[in-house]
């Protein structure tokens, strides 16, 4: 297993500086000593690397697959199309703007102008929930048809709590880690008690009495987290609070020319600051030392070892300890819980609620979310079935940004995203096609039941006259990108302050990239601050070796 992996062309990167060395070209020898080499060019690894190549140091950055990335890229999917999908990652929302802006990242993030739409089925009639971005009269008149004015005031309430957690909380993700004691000293009592010291799902039932709304709040805490709301580990309270807490609003942005805009861009500005990029280069290992350590690779012309003062790692932390010598442990091997299906529609499909689809598909669409299905299908899924009722979202990205769909896109033509929940890898270990092919079916129906037409009479077909649908499930990740488990985070999220009594002697302590080695340090997912696209820990680990030096 090695780190993953879409950037701009060896020629673009050039005309721009740098070195952009293709494995198969073989342009450039490496040197035999940098002052950082960094394991993985995910957009984590990138931004380390235009970081420290723009503070004067030496850097190469080594990645496993043909181009850079990571899960960050966008590729197209079905042949015959010129289609670019975000294939795995889709929406961008921690990634800071000041971060942006220190490495000239020409990058465009547009808003949706549906936050989301919850199509419902109740005593045989069908509605929905509408949450316009911002919040207009739209909304507060669909929560009045749905469940009344009360349920609306309570949602406005809540949101405003966690609002002020998050101006709070996201000012301190690119500085050294701030103590919990300084973060809760700063927050509502309240809503500090319902976000970081009790299971979420507590507050939840206690603020909201619709089954619906209840839902739609507990979504955010579930995305690529197998839990239950009422999990004592929390590790639902902390995704929900990594899913709002973004530029200090928690609004998800689709990246205009899709998700490999974004590292084309950090690729760019790492070239152009002087890193040097090498595809193709499987790490093998990282052997440390007093002063540094060196780094082997295999490539197609053989072995290939440099030495570093530092290694940045931007592969999961159960990756690093066997790059490191350790022997693979099953037991700590993360477990990813999502499933992910890309379609091309030829039309969006009519719902039978009557909402217009460019409005309805415009945000997120949520399926089969109300709270009881949830907790109904974490419990089925933790027993090891696939959900009866699978819960999962629907995202629909050409509205917002049609440039994905080539030059000579059919009039009409979308792309649909779904996002499935508990659906951990476990459920596909004895019979992966199987289960497979169950998930999606219950998927698709999920989607079904609130539509005029099947959605399968929407699908475009490919070159070969195939419908246009690509799933992927956990292992599928782990094939692809060298996810351990297939897990989005590489690992559970943890806070994103340290504990009151933590150690904060080294930089690396301070910014939350330690690994226990002076000389190696994590700057991916698996970094406290890690997760989601954000850059945050690749530039929090570039922040920590400058102050090391």
């Amino acid at each position: 297993m090695r780190s993953p992996g879409v950037s701009p062309s060896p020629s673009d990167v050039d005309r721009q500086g740098g070195r952009y060395v293709e494995e198969m070209s073989a342009t450039a020898t490496p040197r035999p000593h940098y002052d950082v080499v960094v394991v993985g060019g995910g957009h984590n690894g990138l931004v380390s690397a235009a970081y420290l190549a723009r503070a004067g140091l030496t850097v190469l950055v080594l990645e496993r697959l043909g181009h850079t990335g990571g899960a960050a890229v966008s590729a197209p999917a079905f042949s015959g199309h010129d289609v670019r999908l975000s294939r795995y990652s889709y929406l961008v929302s921690l990634m800071p703007e000041a971060l942006m802006a220190d490495l000239d990242l020409d990058i465009r993030l547009t808003s949706r102008s549906t936050a989301s739409y919850t199509p419902t089925l109740r005593d045989g009639e069908p509605g929905g929930l509408l949450v316009q971005r911002p919040e207009r009269g739209k909304t507060r008149r669909s929560f009045r048809r749905l469940c009344g004015d009360d349920e609306y005031a309570a949602w406005q309430a809540f949101y405003t709590e966690v609002s002020g957690v998050a101006e709070v909380v996201a000012p301190s993700l690119l500085t050294p880690l701030p103590t919990e004691r300084d973060v809760r000293e700063r927050v509502d009592a309240q809503i500090w008690q319902d976000l970081v010291e009790r299971p979420l799902g507590e507050a939840v039932e206690r603020r909201f009495a619709d089954d619906t709304v209840r839902g739609v709040v507990a979504t955010d805490a579930l995305i690529g987290t197998f839990a239950s709301m009422h999990d004592p580990s929390l590790v639902q309270n902390r995704c929900f609070l990594y899913h709002l807490i973004g530029n200090g609003t928690g609004e998800w942005r689709v990246p205009v020319g899709g998700m490999g805009s974004v590292t084309d861009a950090l690729a760019a500005a790492a070239a152009r600051a002087g890193a040097e990029i090498i595809t193709g280069a499987g790490v093998s290992a990282i052997r440390t030392g007093a002063d540094g350590a060196e780094v082997t690779w295999h490539s197609r012309n053989g072995e290939h070892t440099v030495a570093a003062s530092y290694v940045l790692a931007g592969v999961a932390p159960w990756v690093l300890r066997i790059l490191l010598g350790e022997p693979e442990d099953p037991a700590t091997k993360p477990v990813g819980a999502q499933l992910k299906i890309n379609l091309l529609l030829d039309r969006l499909p009519r719902l039978r609620s009557g909402i217009d689809p460019t409005t309805a598909f415009a945000g997120t669409l949520h399926l089969a979310e109300d709270y009881s299905e949830l907790e109904r299908a974490y419990a089925e899924a933790a027993a090891g079935a696939v959900p009866s009722r699978l819960p999962g979202e629907v995202y629909c990205h050409s509205l917002s940004d049609p440039s994905i769909l080539g030059a000579d896109a059919a009039e009409g033509r979308h792309t649909l995203t779904y996002f499935g929940l508990h659906t951990p890898a476990t459920l596909f270990e004895a019979d992966p096609a199987g289960a497979k092919a169950l998930a999606v079916e219950r998927a698709l129906a999920s989607l079904d039941e609130h539509l005029v037409e099947p959605i399968a009479s929407c699908l475009s077909r490919d070159a070969e006259g195939n419908p246009c649908l690509e799933a992927k499930i956990p292992q599928d990740i782990e094939a692809d990108l060298a996810m351990p488990g297939g897990h989005i985070f590489h690992g559970d999220l943890e806070w994103p302050w340290a504990p009151t009594r933590a150690r904060l002697d080294t930089p690396a302590q301070q910014w939350g990239v330690q690994t226990g080695l002076d000389r190696v340090l994590l700057c991916g997912s698996g970094a406290r601050r890690g997760g989601a696209v954000s850059g945050i820990a690749g530039h929090n680990a570039a922040h920590a070796v400058l102050a090391s030096r």
